[in-house]
Formats: C-alpha cells, structure tokens, sequence
C-alpha cells in the first residue's frame, strides 16, 4: 500500500503546522469518514500524542483528564451528523473548570445545510458555554481565505490560554480529499500573544516604524515614551490627521504612499508597530512583519502580516523597548522629512483646479493655534491628508462606522467640551445635508466653524481612481446621487445658516475663497458660528487629485504599474517582493 503523508487540503495543513508551533500535540480521536483527512495526517506524524475513543461523550470528558492532569491543551476530533452534540457535557465542563480543549469537527460544506443532505447538521451557532470562541474555517483555495483562516486558527489556539483558558471550538471544512502526498508540512504564519507578564520578543534587525490609526489624544507621557522608542531604534512614526500624536518622529505620510508613479522605499520597513483603531488615510506600507499593540489582546491583521498582540497599555510596551542610554538616532526620520519637503514643494498651487485638494493646500497650515479639525471622510480626509496641519492642532473623523451620517453633529458634541476654542469642520454637501438639522440644535456655540464643500453630488464616485468613474455622468443618477438638496443652490444653506444665526460665507472661485479665508480662520471667537460655503465641480476635484497622486516618478513606480497592470490582483505581493529587491 502506497505510504499515506499529509492531506492535500490546505485548511488542515494551516491548522496542523498552527498546533505544532503552539506546541499543542496531545489529541483524542474518534472514527469517521468528515475528519479522515485530519485524523490520517495527525496520525503519521509521530510529533503528536494520538488517543482513539469512539464514543465522542466520553472522548471530550478525556480531553477534560489530560488537560487538567498534563496543563496543556487537548484537541478533539469527530466526523459530521451528530457526533459533535456527544461533545456537550464534556465542553460544559472543560468551560466552567477553564481547561483548554480545541474541538475541531469535521463538516461538509455549509452551503448543504437545510437541504436534506445526508448527515448535514447545522453547527453554525453554538451554547454559551461550551467554548470561549468558535470559528468556521472554510476550504482554503485562494490568498483572501489563506490569510483568513490563518488569522482564525491562531486566534483560537491563542484563545485557549487566553485569561485562564477555556475550551475553543473549530468547525472546519473538507472536500473529503483522497490526496495524502504531501511529506514536507507548509509553515503557516503563526501570531503569538504577549501579556505583560510574558518574555517580550526582541525587536528585529532593519528598519522599524510605527503606524497609528484613529487614536486619542497622546498624554505628555505617552509622547515622552514614543519618542524614546524612536530615539533608541531609528524609528518614526506614519500618521494621519486622526492619530492623535505630536510628537517629534511623526511623518505625515500619505502624500508620499498615494504616488502612482512612485514607488515609496520609506513604507518598507522590517517591522511595523501598529496602534490605534481604525484609520481614514488608506496609507500603503509593506512590512515584513507586525506587532500589533492594544489592550484589547485582539488579532486585528491589518496588513496581513501579524505575528505578535501585545495585550498592554501602549506605554508599557514602549517603556520596555526603549533605552534612554542609547544615542537618540533620527537618520530614517530625516530621510522621510527630507522626502515631504521635496514633494511638498512640487504642488503646483496655481495650476490646481478649485478643488477641496486646493482648498486643503491653502487652509490646512493655516488652522489656527490651539483648534480641533474634524474631517469628513473619503475624499475630504484624503485630500487633506496630503497637507500637514500645525503641531497644536489636533484632528478627528467618524472612521469607526466610516459613515457620512454624523460627522458634523460629532464636531458639535465635541465644541460643547471647550467653548473658549475653535472647532473647524470640512464637509462635503452629502454629508452635510444628511446631517444638517443638528445646525439649528440650540447649544451651538460661537467657537463652530464649518466649511462645506458643494460640488452637488458624492463626488467621490466620480473620482477618476473609483469604480464608478467608469460610468462617466450616468454615475450622477444613483452612484453619485447627483441633483439633491438644492442641486448647489446659492440660496439654500445660506437662509438656513443664516436664519439660524449663522454667519455665511461663499466663495465660487479661488480669488473669492482666498478673500473669505482671513474671516473663516480668525482666531478670536466671534459673535456667531461661521458657516463657509464653496462650490466646485466632480471634474476639477478629481483633476486635483490626480495631479497629486502624480507628483513624484521613478523607474521602480512605473515597475510597479507595468507589473499590476500585467498580472491582475495576484500579482500584488509579486510586485512587492520585486520591487524591494
């Protein structure tokens, strides 16, 4: 009989290389045909500790002995129909005594379920307690379920140990494949977890930076850390107008990473540490590797290449990384800045349409000292992201939910915190229609100062990089809903602003807007909340944008589209490795 290796399946070749490097080797299997393809590669590896039981009751009450006996996980392993249900008991117990027992059940595809299909159950929905987590884990047949089921596997062993352990469950997917060939097991990329407690792992050799998304303000202590960090590894820090830091290794990156033409050397680094909650910048990085840093412990794979969480407080895990004895180095922070000023200096201001990008050009370091910008999201955050804003300045977007649907009335919950300072609000006509009634809210105060973009539509979609570019002005019917509120009346907002005690301005060209600029931005608090109209058009706004996006050239960037262009979406991570070659 020909010498049966590993399942040809990937999905099991990902979770058996994951127990292996989690160190989980103990298993307790019962016959069947779902999970032969499992129960056959765990049994020719003579790395694992196999036990047989068939009757799956009594199999997970053994789990529950080797587990609190050894203290060390225990993986169990049925076929379909309702073999699992036999595993209740046993998981109610391991649940309640903390004991880390992996169930995995071998299903058929979940698509056949309710159909009559032979022993098909639904095990999509799971007790309470009977497992701290359960995940699906389909078949794996292309890169998006490769990264998926990866992330999901790791987070479930890591789950087993999590805050006193527990039982986890998996319900993983076979094609009842007959192919046991492969002999060398593929390493699938394993994420580890380091509690405070833990030996912390040693920051790699290469280039390191640090990528904040949408984050609070930074304490003075905070900041003091990070730039302690960055001092003792030559270190910066990418942000966006959301993330909250001020400190002296900030790079505003956005403009140098949304180069078409370009490709940015400075977004490769060697490791990438990665704070913060969701980020509006859409900023390209390319990492060899990320640690991700949260107290929340999650397994939040952001660039798909996670391989630690540190479950801490930012500023114990930047305590422990940094050494104030080691000579502060900035030389990556010079080159980044060096490469800004550069770009920065090639906008041609004058030859860019009127255009939210023009706007931001004009406005954005202008912003006066101590004031907070909130940010519409899309292309008002995008296209002010490519301008620095000042040091004291700190800014905001609704990026959680990344709705159009309140961003406006979050600026005026937030200007009722501090009404002796300026809260400056860009948004775009959509969004300020859909959210315009909290204008007349009666605790609107003098220190509100919103400028509204009107170009008539979501002139996002019709950006020449969207997808609904393509439709041209057919876009306008649905996709960009063109035409509403007024249809860029001149005389709409300005009585409602004003009978609601606003102070209106305008402004169709660039001369008009520059004149109405000084008046927008002044620094004391006047007598009334100051509302700033503009009117531009979807052509010039995505004009704009492409000039931006065109600034710099290189043979490498010009590769790089060449290449995309050529291969399709599975060339992307070909054109990474190359290109950092």
């Amino acid at each position: 009989m020909e010498k049966k290796y590993y399942t040809a399946e990937r999905s099991l070749q990902i979770l058996i290389s994951l127990l292996k490097s989690h160190n989980i080797k103990k298993c307790v299997l019962s016959p069947g045909a779902t999970n032969i393809t499992f129960v056959a590669s765990l049994q020719q590896d003579s790395w694992f500790e196999c036990y047989s039981s068939v009757d799956e009751r009594s199999a997970a009450y053994i789990a529950c002995g080797l587990a609190a006996e050894s203290g060390e996980p225990v993986v169990l392993s049925c076929t379909g129909a309702t073999a699992s249900r036999n595993y209740l008991p046993g998981l109610t117990e391991a649940y309640y005594r903390k004991l880390p027992v992996l169930a995995v059940t071998s299903t058929q595809i979940v698509n056949r379920i309710g159909h009559h299909i032979a022993q098909v159950i639904d095990r999509r929905s799971i007790q309470n307690d009977v497992a701290l987590l359960s995940e699906y884990i389909p078949v794996t047949d292309n890169d998006t379920e490769e990264w998926s089921n990866t992330v999901k596997i790791n987070r479930a062993l890591l789950e087993l140990r999590h805050r006193g352990g527990g039982p986890v469950h998996l319900n993983v997917e076979t094609t009842y494949s007959r192919d046991f060939s492969v002999k060398e097991l593929p390493q699938a990329r394993v994420i580890r977890r380091v509690m405070p407690q833990d030996t912390y792992p040693e920051i790699p050799q290469g280039r390191v930076a640090v990528m904040i998304g949408s984050h609070k303000k930074f304490t003075d202590a905070e900041t003091q850390v990070l730039d302690a960090f960055c001092a003792t590894h030559d270190a910066v820090v990418f942000v966006d107008h959301t993330s909250g830091y001020k400190g002296k290794y900030r790079v505003p990156i956005s403009i140098l990473a949304s180069q078409e033409k370009d490709y940015c050397n400075l977004a490769d680094m060697n490791l990438l540490i990665h704070i913060g909650e969701v980020s509006g910048g859409y900023i390209g990085v390319h990492p060899r590797a990320v640690w991700r840093v949260n107290p929340d412990g999650e397994l939040r794979d952001t660039y798909h290449k996670l391989s630690y969480v540190f479950e801490m407080e930012e500023l114990a895990f930047f305590t422990h990384y940094a050494d104030e004895n080691v000579s502060a180095r900035h030389d990556y922070l010079d080159t980044c800045w060096k490469a800004l000023q550069e770009t920065w200096a090639k906008v041609p201001a004058d030859a860019l349409p009127f255009s939210n990008v023009w706007i931001a050009h004009e406005t954005a370091n202008r912003i006066p000292a101590g004031s907070v910008l909130f940010l519409g999201i899309l292309n008002t955050l995008r296209t002010w992201n490519y301008f620095d804003i000042p040091n004291t300045v700190y800014g905001y977007a609704n990026t959680g939910g990344f709705g159009i649907d309140g961003y406006i009335s979050s600026m005026i919950g937030a200007s009722l915190v501090h009404p002796d300072k300026l809260y400056f609000c860009v948004a775009g006509d959509l969004a300020f229609f859909y959210d315009m009634n909290v204008l007349g809210n009666r605790h609107v105060g003098r220190n509100v100062r919103i400028l509204l973009v009107n170009n008539g539509k979501g002139t996002e979609f019709r950006n020449y990089m969207h997808p609904g570019a393509a439709f041209g002005e057919e876009a306008d019917k649905f996709i960009a809903a063109a035409g509403h509120y007024g249809n860029k009346s001149h005389l709409l907002v300005r009585h409602y602003a004003e009978d609601l005690g606003y102070e209106y301005l305008f402004a169709d060209t660039k001369e008009e807007y520059l004149q109405n600029l000084e008046r927008f931005l002044t620094p004391e608090i006047t007598n009334s909340p100051i509302l700033f109209e503009v009117f531009t058009n979807n052509e010039d706004e995505s004009e704009a944008i492409r000039v931006m996006r065109n600034l710099n050239v290189s043979t490498k960037g010009m590769l790089k589209n060449v290449l995309k262009n050529t291969l399709g979406e599975k060339g992307k991570s070909l054109v990474k490795e190359i290109i950092r070659k």
